[in-house]
C-alpha cells in the first residue's frame, strides 16, 4: 500500500512535522511512503528522515517566492486558516495537481487547510484522511464554518486527543465520517534513560509566547535561590529569544538557565536532565512531554487543554499545576529538587507509562484505520440508524448556527473597518 502525507513544509520545525516523520518512518516498515510538502525554504530538512520514505516539495521559496501565481491569494486554501498568507493561487495549482496526479491509495493531510484541498480535490478512490494537531475550539468560528463543509468528504478524521475527538463529535456533524483519536509517536529510544541524578530541568520547543517560557523561567527563579547547583536547560528557537535573555539576566539567572538553541534529536539532551517542564498556556498534544517521559524524565506541566492530563499521571509520572500559576509550578518543580527518591520514582514510572506512546501500538492504530477506511469504501457510507443520533445532530446544528452568525459578524465587522481606512 502507498501512503502520501500532505505536510505544509518539511523543512521547518515543530511537533506537527516531528510527528509525521516519526508515524511515516514507522509505517515505511510496511509501505511505500512518502511526504509531500506543500512549501520548501531551505535545502534539508531540519529533522533527519528516514532514507525510505521519499519527500517531495511543491513550491520552493528560494525560487519561486516571486512567482506572479505565487503574488495571488490562494482560494482553495481557507482564508480563514493560521498559515493562510503562505499560501497562493500557486500553492492551489501545485497541491490540487499532486493530488490528481496522486497514485497513492491513501492521502493524510496534516493540518485543516490541507485537509481542505485533500477533501475538496483527492480522486473518488483515494483514502481521505485528515489529521488535527490543533483542536475544534482553538479554530475560529469562520474556519469551523468552512471546515464543517469540506470535512465532510473525508474517510477519516483524527485528532491527537479523546477530549478533542469528542468535541468534534459532538460539535461538527460528519455523516460517514469516521473521528478518532491516533496520538502522536515518539520513537523508541536509542540512548540509556535519565537516572535522576543530574541537577538540570530540561524544557523544548518554540520560542514563542503562548509556550509562556517566561513563566518558566521566573517560576525557576526560587529554584536556583534555595538549589544552586541546578540548572535550567531550554532548547530551541523562535521570536521570544530575546526577551527571554533579557528576563534570564535581570532576574539574575545568567549562570543557572540557559538558552540551549535547537537541537534534533532532543534524545541526547533529555538523559542529561532528570526534569522536563513545560508551562504552556495551550497544548494539543505534547510531543516534548512524551518524548522527556521516554527518557526517564518526570515532567512538569501546566494542565492546559488538551494534551497534558491525556499524558501525565498527576503524582505518579509528573505533576499537573494550573495555567498561568507561577508559584505552583515553582512548587512542583522545588518538590522534585528537593525529593531524590521521589524524582526517580517518578521518572522509572514516566519511562513505563510512555511506551503507549511508542510507534508499535500508534502505527497498529493507524493502520486500523486505514484497512477499515478501505473497506469501508466498498460499502455504503451512510450509517445505520442510532440511538441519539437525532439529538446529536440538533447539538450539532447548534454549533454551526452560532459559529456561522460569529463568522457573519465578523465578516461584517471587516467589511465596515475596510471601509473606514
Amino acid at each position: 500500500m502507498k501512503i502520501s502525507f500532505l505536510l505544509h513544509n518539511a523543512y521547518g520545525i515543530g511537533g506537527t512535522i516531528t510527528t509525521t516523520f516519526n508515524l511515516a518512518q514507522a509505517l515505511a516498515e510496511r509501505h511505500e511512503v512518502e511526504i509531500v510538502s506543500a512549501l520548501r525554504h531551505r535545502e534539508r530538512p531540519n529533522f533527519a528522515l528516514d532514507p525510505r520514505v521519499a519527500l517531495r516539495p511543491l513550491v520552493d521559496l528560494r525560487r519561486e517566492k516571486e512567482h506572479p501565481l505565487h503574488r495571488r491569494p490562494a482560494r482553495v486554501f481557507p482564508a480563514a486558516e493560521y498559515r493562510y498568507g503562505q499560501y497562493s493561487e500557486l500553492t492551489d495549482r501545485r497541491i490540487g495537481e499532486c493530488l490528481a496526479q496522486t497514485d497513492a491509495d491513501v492521502v493524510i493531510g496534516t493540518r485543516p487547510g490541507l485537509n481542505v484541498h485533500l477533501a475538496r480535490q483527492a480522486p473518488e478512490h483515494v483514502v481521505r484522511i485528515g489529521q488535527e494537531h490543533l483542536t475544534l475550539d482553538n479554530h475560529s468560528p469562520r474556519l469551523r464554518t468552512a471546515l464543517r463543509r469540506a470535512y465532510r468528504r473525508l474517510d477519516v478524521l483524527t485528532t491527537v486527543t479523546e477530549a478533542d475527538a469528542a468535541a468534534y463529535r459532538r460539535k461538527m456533524r460528519l455523516p460517514g465520517v469516521r473521528v478518532e483519536a491516533l496520538p502522536n509517536s515518539v520513537p523508541d529510544p536509542v540512548l540509556p534513560p535519565a537516572d535522576g541524578s543530574a541537577k538540570v530541568i530540561v524544557a523544548a520547543g518554540r520560542l514563542v509566547p503562548v509556550k509562556r517560557y517566561d513563566l518558566l523561567v521566573e517560576a525557576f527563579a526560587p529554584v536556583a535561590a534555595a538549589h544552586p547547583d541546578w540548572r535550567l536547560r531550554i532548547y530551541g528557537k523562535g521570536e521570544e529569544h530575546a526577551r527571554l535573555r533579557q528576563l534570564i539576566e535581570d532576574l539574575g539567572l545568567s549562570d543557572h538557565a540557559f538558552l540551549m538553541g535547537a537541537a534534533a534529536p532532543m534524545e541526547a539532551e533529555w538523559v542529561k536532565g532528570s526534569i522536563g517542564a513545560t508551562a504552556a498556556n495551550f497544548e494539543p498534544f505534547g510531543m516534548t512531554i512524551v518524548e522527556a517521559m521516554r527518557c526517564g524524565l518526570p515532567v512538569v506541566s501546566t494542565d492546559c487543554p488538551y494534551g497534558p492530563g491525556e499524558i501525565i499521571e498527576d503524582g505518579t509520572d509528573g505533576r499537573l499545576v494550573p495555567v498561568g500559576d507561577r508559584e505552583a509550578m515553582s512548587a512542583a518543580l522545588l518538590e522534585l529538587v528537593r525529593d531524590d527518591e521521589r524524582r526517580r520514582r517518578m521518572g522509572r514510572r514516566a519511562l513505563e507509562n510512555a511506551r503507549r506512546f511508542a510507534p508499535v501500538p500508534v502505527v497498529e492504530q493507524a493502520e486500523r484505520l486505514i484497512d477499515e477506511a478501505r473497506a469501508a469504501r466498498g460499502a455504503a457510507r451512510r450509517a445505520a440508524p442510532e440511538p441519539g443520533r437525532i439529538q446529536r445532530a440538533l447539538v450539532s446544528q447548534g454549533f454551526a448556527a452560532r459559529d456561522a452568525a460569529y463568522a457573519a459578524a465578523s465578516g461584517a465587522l471587516r467589511t465596515v473597518r475596510r471601509g473606514q481606512r
